[in-house]
């Protein structure tokens, strides 16, 4: 992976100047090539990652793993697409293993996942099953910790 990018993935709030400054180039050449990875597709968006506990977000998130009878002549993509697109979908992966979908989805309340499952995601041509999992507490996102570092707690040792 490219030196900036790689930079913008751990940091995506990196001044120009300080990038500039990393990779020994102008600031002019730094935002060129960010402006080149944009036009290219490369960097698709930023993202700053929450605290659970200053945000004021009681919603729930859960995990959601999708079987799926393949469509000829377009495998698990033109169905996965369609679950992509719903609003309520924050990530869609195809996966490896003993599903074949994973779909991340946000919800405000238990009963509104519970609704976009049945009524939604189960309802699809080509869905033959679903185990839905609710997230009950982020340790570690995108390589940062959350809600800070706990000190390790040494436990005593006896002879």
């Amino acid at each position: 992976m490219d030196s900036l990018l790689k930079l913008l993935r751990e940091n995506a709030a990196l001044s120009t100047e300080d990038l500039a400054g990393m990779l020994s180039l102008s600031e002019d050449e730094v935002r060129a090539k960010v402006r080149q990875a944009q036009a290219e597709g490369t960097i698709l968006g930023y993202q700053a990652i929450l605290s659970d506990e200053v945000s004021d977000t009681d919603g729930v998130q859960a995990v959601i793993e999708v079987n799926l009878t393949p469509e000829r002549d377009g495998g698990f993509n033109r169905l996965a697409n369609r679950i992509a697109k719903y609003d309520e979908v924050s990530s869609c992966y195809l996966m490896s293993g003993s599903y074949d979908i994973l779909v991340i989805v946000d919800g405000a309340n238990l009963r509104q996942v519970a609704s976009f499952v049945s009524e939604k995601l189960a309802t699809i041509q080509g869905v033959t099953s679903t185990a839905t999992h609710f997230l009950l507490k982020r340790y570690k996102e995108n390589g940062v910790m959350l809600g800070g570092e706990e000190e390790a707690e040494r436990l005593a040792v006896t002879p």
